[in-house]
């Protein structure tokens, strides 16, 4: 079964990035900082749309967009962290000092 791939939507003004499904929202939000940083705090995926590797795809895509805009990385959420355990690549983002 081929992955979905799901347009990555920064929504400022609620603070998140999202994937919109249909009716429902994949999200992670965020809090971003004067000086660069930003802050992932809280991974949501509905019940409905689990099991098919959307948080996974969320989190690459908000990885690669910190990535562009060239923000330091403070993954607060476990799933993100782990993610990022997974794919130690991305530690290249994380703010120095943060132990993940």
């Amino acid at each position: 079964m081929e992955k979905e791939n799901y347009e990555l939507i920064d929504n400022s003004p609620d603070k998140q990035y999202e994937f919109r499904i249909g009716d429902q929202i994949a999200k992670i939000e965020y809090i971003k900082t004067q000086n660069g940083e930003i802050y992932l705090t809280h991974t949501e995926v509905p019940v409905t749309l689990e099991g098919r590797g959307i948080g996974s795809q969320l989190i690459e895509k908000v990885l690669q967009n910190i990535e562009l805009q060239e923000l330091r990385l403070v993954p607060l959420c476990p799933f993100v962290a782990g993610y990022i355990q997974k794919h130690p690549d991305w530690r290249r983002i994380v703010m120095r000092g943060i132990n993940i």
